[in-house]
């Protein structure tokens, strides 16, 4: 077996890993980019050129997210589309209106140790979000 070395660690960033790499003309998506880890995944991928969806609940928060990740990294290409992982029709909706070639997806979004909570189709909730909306979501844009 061949090990597999890097020189990135723990405590290595999303930027120093990006670190001179162009994305420049790739479209990328990023559930869950209206905080923590996704926020700063979108911003190492704006940083690196890329076209950048934040897919969000929160519309408005996705929002001043796109603004602080254009002030930081000058890329204007960062759009906020609503996406509410726990809902097929919300995915769908999204799905439909992706209409660019898609790069790169990363499924960031999660939730943990919920109260127990089911989605009106009767899943629960954290598998719904965690797993199931991330599945359907993928196998959409794939098919689209």
């Amino acid at each position: 077996m061949t090990r597999i070395t890097t020189p990135f660690g723990r405590h290595s960033t999303a930027s120093e890993v990006a670190q001179g790499i162009d994305l420049s003309g790739k479209q990328a998506i990023v559930t869950g980019a209206a905080s923590g880890i996704g926020v700063e995944t979108a911003r190492a991928l704006a940083h690196a050129g890329a076209e950048v969806t934040l897919a969000v609940r929160n519309v408005d928060a996705g929002a001043k997210t796109a603004a602080d990740i254009t002030a930081t990294t000058g890329n204007q290409n960062i759009h906020v589309a609503e996406l509410d992982l726990t809902d097929r029709g919300a995915i769908a909706k999204f799905i439909a209106a992706w209409n660019e070639p898609l790069h790169i997806l990363v499924n960031n979004a999660g939730v943990m140790a919920l109260p127990e909570q089911h989605t009106p189709e009767g899943w629960e909730m954290q598998f719904a979000t965690n797993h199931l909306g991330h599945f359907t979501l993928t196998l959409g844009l794939e098919c689209h």
